[in-house]
């Protein structure tokens, strides 16, 4: 694959950290307005080349940076519903402001194969071991051009600070539902292995039926599936679990059908891209029945990304310095195990890149922050392609994340990947934090960052992703 070159226009700037970018078209509007989510809780639109905000709910979030400065909490996910236009309603994502908890384990996890203890860990004492709250919110635009919470759809109690998901919802085109998609509570390596567990909530992605009414606007704070009332119980739906952390998930149309993306952030070695098609999703009622029956549900045709087992193609490793040279390092099997359980139910990823990568036109990346296909005509070489973007390429000074591209296959080898160039003068470090497209996936945005920190504020741009020829006239 060859390497494309673009350029960057720059459309906001000074703005604090962005976290989504989409577009909608508002009541009474005729063209998509831009819509840009930042992570300490703004919302803010752009119409007619006019900056404003559309909501600001930085008082509900919680109070971000505590781990010096950097964080993964805050406004996660936003998504408007397919008929915004006529019933105003929209839908959050964030970490709620007085949730903060001492965190499920008192200090770092690391996994050790010769040690049993360290491989079958336990989340125990949930309501008072925690690190924070997650909801889930519909909200709806007044007429007013006011808007206010009308329901919660879920609160959520996360064991750590980091992998909550980060773009977190979409609405599928094919059911109309809503997607949330959510980490696997964070730490390193899954110390509770949450991500396989059908019945956990973390490292799933789910569909919420929004259109039912549960009678129930302030649902209970849960870890799992059964905790929940049955009437929400029936609105939910499991269509992916072994994830890790994930930036959202992307649709893309091929013929009559879509094809689905997600990334799965890596621990030490590879960032993985997955796609797919036909899945069977599993609603949470038949779980929570299977679970009083002391059943297994039928996963057949439920989507497994493999993590803990697996870290994309490889099966999970905990790297360590070798003693006789520091410059080398030395990758041992975290969960042997694991990785021999899911390695049949797990699905292949469509491409990987790697923390340590040499090859030509190659790059060594950090993480995994925007997955989006391209569909527009403007740069022809990346028509039909998956743009996807790293936080940061490793060994770069200045700072500077990395802007690829691969290509949707359908035999299930692995698709090579290729860096996207751009010759923008940042003039500072750029941290790639999330990627965006337009309703009709024609026009790419890149939200760039000054620093990791999410504490340094007002040092965000959000840039559309242009041709770098000139257009003739």
């Amino acid at each position: 694959m060859k390497t494309v070159n673009v350029s960057l226009n720059p459309i906001v700037s000074n703005i604090n950290l962005p976290t989504v970018i989409k577009t909608t078209i508002f009541p009474g509007d005729l063209t998509e307005s831009l819509i840009i989510a930042t992570q300490p809780g703004e919302i803010f639109y752009i119409r007619n080349r006019v900056l404003g905000l559309f909501l600001d709910i930085r008082r509900r979030i919680i109070e971000l940076g505590s781990n010096g400065g950097y964080d993964e909490r805050g406004l996660l996910g936003l998504a408007f519903h397919p008929n915004f236009y006529y019933n105003g309603l929209f839908y959050l994502h964030y970490s709620l402001a007085g949730s903060q908890g001492p965190g499920a384990l008192p200090g770092p996890f690391m996994p050790d194969p010769c040690n049993i203890n360290t491989l079958n860990l336990q989340w125990i004492n949930r309501e008072k071991q925690y690190d924070h709250i997650d909801t889930v919110e519909e909200w709806v635009l007044l007429p007013s051009g006011q808007s206010h919470k009308r329901r919660t759809l879920l609160n959520l109690r996360r064991p750590f600070m980091n992998h909550n998901g980060v773009n977190s919802l979409n609405f599928s085109p094919e059911t109309g539902n809503l997607i949330l998609t959510t980490g696997d509570g964070g730490s390193g390596y899954d110390p509770f292995n949450l991500s396989q567990d059908i019945m956990e909530i973390a490292g799933k992605i789910i569909e919420i039926d929004v259109n039912v009414n549960t009678s129930i606007d302030n649902p209970p704070v849960v870890t799992r599936f059964n905790e929940l009332p049955p009437s929400i119980q029936r609105t939910l739906k499991v269509i992916v679990k072994g994830v890790r952390n994930i930036p959202g998930i992307s649709f893309q149309k091929y013929y009559n059908q879509y094809i689905k993306y997600v990334g799965n952030v890596g621990q030490d070695l590879v960032e993985s891209i997955f796609s797919f098609i036909n899945y069977r999703p599993l609603p949470v009622t038949e779980i929570v029945q299977s679970s009083l029956s002391n059943l297994e549900p039928n996963q057949e045709g439920l989507i497994n990304l493999g993590w803990r087992g697996w870290e994309g193609i490889f099966p999970t490793s905990t790297t360590i310095n070798c003693l006789e040279n520091l410059s080398l390092t030395a990758e041992t099997i975290s969960y042997f195990n694991e990785a021999v359980d899911t390695s049949v139910s797990r699905i292949n990823p469509l491409t990987c890149y790697y923390h340590r990568d040499e090859r030509p036109g190659k790059f060594s990346g950090t993480a995994l922050t925007g997955v989006q296909p391209y569909m527009g005509t403007e740069i022809p070489d990346l028509r039909g392609s998956l743009v996807f973007t790293d936080f940061v390429r490793q060994g770069e000074s200045p700072a500077r994340g990395v802007l690829a591209y691969t290509k949707f296959r359908t035999d299930c080898k692995l698709s090579d990947f290729s860096v996207i160039e751009t010759n923008f003068n940042f003039g500072q470090p750029a941290f790639y934090t999330s990627l965006g497209t337009n309703l009709a996936q024609t026009k790419l945005y890149l939200g760039v960052y000054a620093s990791p920190n999410v504490t340094n504020f007002n040092q965000g741009t959000v840039f559309e992703i242009v041709s770098n020829i000139p257009t003739l006239i």
